[in-house]
């Protein structure tokens, strides 16, 4: 079956403005991801600031109590199944480029 709409543009999805890092006092949040910005670009960022937090956890677990251990590992591996994500993601999109230039 042939579809009726064809897939916008992968350069026209953009991000919308999305505040974080809320805080206990009585104003809003601190920070804001802005609008505009292209989905491949935040899918890069958003790779890299995963790498860090697992390289932050992964250092983090021989200083952490047994107790606490568990819940560190549960963290690395979540980072990395998200970073996974992310990466495939964006191979994705690059083999779309690829095929689009190559027409």
């Amino acid at each position: 079956m042939k579809k009726i709409v064809p897939d916008p543009p992968l350069d026209s999805i953009k991000t919308h403005f999305t505040p974080f890092g809320s805080c206990d006092a009585p104003h809003g949040p601190l920070f804001a991801v802005v609008a505009g910005i292209p989905a491949e670009d935040a899918l890069v960022h958003a790779s890299l600031y995963l790498k860090c937090v697992l390289a932050t956890a992964q250092e983090a677990v021989p200083h952490t109590g047994e107790a606490g251990r568990g819940m560190l590992w549960s963290a690395v591996h979540s980072a990395e199944m998200a970073k996974a994500l992310v990466d495939a993601l964006l191979d994705g999109l690059e083999a779309e480029q690829d095929k689009a230039a190559q027409a």
